[in-house]
């Protein structure tokens, strides 16, 4: 049980952009180091890791985040690299459960058997999966390490101890678009959701739209194994990333997170903090805000954070068509994946 700790907010404008859009989620980056070595996330020859002392520490973790808490965030939800690879994650947990706000994770689950007790004692209760195959050998190539059992049993874990599971899926054609149905019918007995996301451009991860596959190639799959009059589509929440659906009768749902071929950021919600704090208003955007270096020293991050929200472009960081998208000048100079969070 998370300590019943709430931080007063103050109604301030910092973090509406120029679009109208309020960004009351957090997304933190705990660490640039992962234990797998998945290929749309970490380029093949691994990334030039920041020096420690340019990364946040636990404490500056915590601070800055009380900022964006005060200034109107009410979810944070904390990513890596792999979050859980932190010797210090269990403090910074405790400490960001005394903001008040409702907080998550996205993790490989290779770690999680260590942490489901101060998962319980802090209020972690949303638990994102990163797993790209059901196949032992395919998760072996996409994530060049050889952990799928344990990360299978991990997530069995997590949901028969009573956590909100999400598994993310990142589709690839000629790779695991034909796992579809299988990673569907992980939801017929489990209460679970699985979330398809589109495979996106990053520094390093050879992406091209060749191997895109769309929201409607999935839901044709679906359709032709399952039936039409079995798929029900489900009520989006609010800021929604995923559309979502579930097959009459099953007890889990699924949803698809269509991030480049149709995208929901007319709706977006979300900035994210890196490890070496650095703020982006966008997934899609190079542009970056310095916020750990004037925290050092001192200055008043308001500023910072609101000059950062109102440069936001209306959709992906400019980026509106394929042409753009294609265009490696456009996306080959943002950070890897795994320098960004999840």
């Amino acid at each position: 049980m998370a300590p019943n700790t709430t931080l007063m907010t103050k109604v301030t404008p910092i973090l509406t952009d120029t679009h109208g859009r309020t960004h009351n989620y957090l997304r933190i980056s705990l660490s640039e180091k992962c234990n797998l070595r998945c290929t749309y996330c970490m380029p093949h020859d691994g990334i030039e890791l920041t020096p420690s002392e340019d990364l946040m520490t636990a404490d500056e973790i915590i601070s800055i985040a009380r900022v964006f808490v005060e200034n109107g965030v009410d979810k944070i939800r904390l990513t890596g690299g792999e979050p859980l690879v932190r010797k210090d994650f269990s403090y910074i947990l405790e400490e960001l459960s005394k903001l008040g706000v409702r907080f998550s994770i996205t993790t490989n689950a290779l770690l999680t058997h260590r942490f489901i007790d101060d998962f319980k004692r802090f209020g972690l209760q949303d638990i994102n999966v990163s797993l790209d195959s059901l196949n032992a050998e395919k998760f072996k190539f996409i994530t060049r390490r050889d952990q799928y059992k344990k990360a299978f049993e991990n997530i069995n874990q997590l949901i028969a101890e009573g956590f909100h599971v999400k598994v993310n899926a990142v589709l690839m054609k000629g790779f695991n678009e034909d796992e579809i149905v299988d990673f569907i019918k992980l939801t017929k007995d489990r209460d679970l959701n699985v979330r398809f996301i589109e495979f996106m451009p990053f520094d390093g991860n050879e992406w091209n739209k060749n191997k895109l596959v769309s929201q409607a190639e999935i839901l044709n799959r679906v359709n032709d194994h399952f039936g039409i009059e079995a798929l029900q589509p489900l009520v989006n929440e609010k800021n929604f990333t995923a559309r979502n659906f579930k097959i009459k009768g099953f007890k889990g749902s699924f949803g698809i997170i269509s991030s480049v071929t149709n995208p929901f950021c007319d709706s977006c919600n979300r900035i994210r903090l890196t490890a070496n704090g650095r703020l982006k208003n966008c997934l899609f955007s190079n542009a970056e805000t310095d916020l750990l270096t004037p925290f050092r020293a001192g200055e008043n991050l308001e500023q910072l954070i609101d000059k950062a929200l109102n440069k936001k472009e209306a959709v992906r960081a400019g980026m509106t068509d394929f042409d753009q998208l294609t265009n490696p000048d456009l996306h080959n100079n943002n950070r890897s994946m795994i320098a960004i969070g999840g």
